[in-house]
C-alpha cells in the first residue's frame, strides 16, 4: 500500500501526461525525468489493477478506464494545487518555473525587458519563453501566460487582462514609394505589393476605417506571405512593400525615416493587447506578480 504522499504524487504525475499526451512533456512540466515518468505510471496501473494508456512509438492515449480516471482525478488536483497556490501567495516570494508564450517581434523587444526587471527582483524564478505569432491552447500547451494581440475568440477556460491598445500603421519604405508611388485609397492599396502576416496557412488581415469612416477589416494584396513580425518589418524596410504592424515596433523606423506611414486617413485601426492564463481558483504567485507587472508598466505607457 502506498504512502498518501506516493498516491498523490502518482495522481498529479498521471493528470499531468494525460494532459501532455506525452511522457516527455509531462517530464518537462513536472521537472522529472521520463523514467520517473513511465515508473510512476506503472505504479498506478499496478495499483489500480487496469491499464490507463495505450502507448505507441507516436503517441499516448487514454484507455477508456484511464478517460473515466481523469475525469474523476483532474479537478481534484486542479483544486489542490489551487489551494496550495493561494495559501503560500503571501508566504514567499514567487519562484519556479514560469511557462509564458509571447509574440514573436512584440514579445522580443517590449515584454522581455519587463521579464528581465522581474528576474533580477525574483532570482527564485525560472522562466520557459517561447515566441509564437499563432494562438496556442494554454491548456493543452502547458502554458502558465500568454500575451495576445486583437480580440480573443478561444477564450473558453481562459482569463484575460486587458494591458494595453495600440495604434496599427501602415507603412512603407521611402525607396518603395519612390519607385511604386503613394497609395491615396483603399481601391489603389489593391493594386499595390504588400506584405501580410501569416498564420495556420492563411493572411492576416487588416484593421482600416473604409471610405464612409466604419472600422473594417480588408485582406491586402498577398504579394509577401510572412510569418514573423520582425521579418515583415526588415522586408518593408527593405523597400518590398507596404505592411500594417503596430506602433511600438516600427517607431524607431518611422523616427529614422526607413519607414514612413501611408494611407494614414484609414489608418486608424486599435489593437487590443491581453495577458491570458488559464483559470483556476486561485492565481499562482507567480502569474500574478508578472501580470502585475505588466499592468503597472502599461499604466506607464511602456506596453504601447
Amino acid at each position: 500500500m502506498p504512502s498518501v504522499e506516493q498516491a498523490l504524487s502518482g495522481v498529479v504525475i498521471f493528470v499531468t501526461a494525460a494532459r501532455a499526451g506525452s511522457f516527455t512533456l509531462a517530464a518537462d512540466r513536472l521537472g522529472i525525468t521520463k523514467s520517473a515518468v513511465g515508473k510512476s505510471i506503472a505504479k498506478l496501473e499496478d495499483r489500480l489493477g487496469c491499464k490507463v494508456f495505450h502507448r505507441s512509438t507516436r503517441r499516448l492515449a487514454l484507455t477508456v478506464d484511464g478517460e473515466a480516471y481523469f475525469a474523476s482525478c483532474s479537478l481534484a488536483v486542479d483544486e489542490i494545487l489551487a489551494a496550495e497556490a493561494f495559501l503560500t501567495s503571501n508566504q514567499k516570494t514567487p519562484g519556479g518555473r514560469l511557462r509564458i508564450d509571447l509574440p514573436a517581434a512584440y514579445g522580443r523587444s517590449v515584454v522581455l525587458p519587463v521579464l528581465l526587471d522581474i528576474l533580477a527582483a525574483y532570482p527564485e524564478l525560472k522562466l520557459t519563453v517561447t515566441f509564437s505569432d499563432s494562438v496556442v491552447d494554454l491548456i493543452e500547451e502547458g502554458i502558465d501566460l500568454s500575451i495576445r494581440f486583437g480580440t480573443l475568440k478561444d477564450s473558453s477556460g481562459l482569463v484575460a487582462r486587458r494591458l494595453a491598445v495600440q495604434k496599427q500603421i501602415i507603412c512603407a519604405a521611402p525607396s518603395y514609394i519612390e519607385k511604386y508611388g503613394h497609395p491615396k485609397s483603399l481601391e489603389e492599396l489593391q493594386q499595390h505589393r504588400c506584405i501580410v502576416n501569416y498564420r495556420r496557412g492563411q493572411r492576416v488581415s487588416w484593421t482600416v476605417l473604409d471610405e464612409t469612416g466604419v472600422l473594417t477589416r480588408i485582406t491586402p494584396p498577398g504579394t509577401h506571405e510572412v510569418g514573423d513580425g520582425d521579418a515583415i518589418i526588415a522586408m518593408a524596410a527593405a523597400g518590398q512593400g507596404i505592411c500594417q504592424m503596430p506602433g511600438s515596433l516600427i517607431r524607431d523606423h518611422l523616427n529614422a525615416g526607413r519607414l514612413v506611414p501611408v494611407l494614414e486617413n484609414y489608418s486608424q485601426g486599435d489593437v487590443a493587447i491581453h495577458a491570458v492564463w488559464p483559470q483556476t481558483r486561485h492565481l499562482q504567485p507567480k502569474v500574478r506578480r508578472v501580470v502585475d507587472e505588466l499592468v503597472a508598466r502599461a499604466e506607464k505607457g511602456d506596453l504601447s
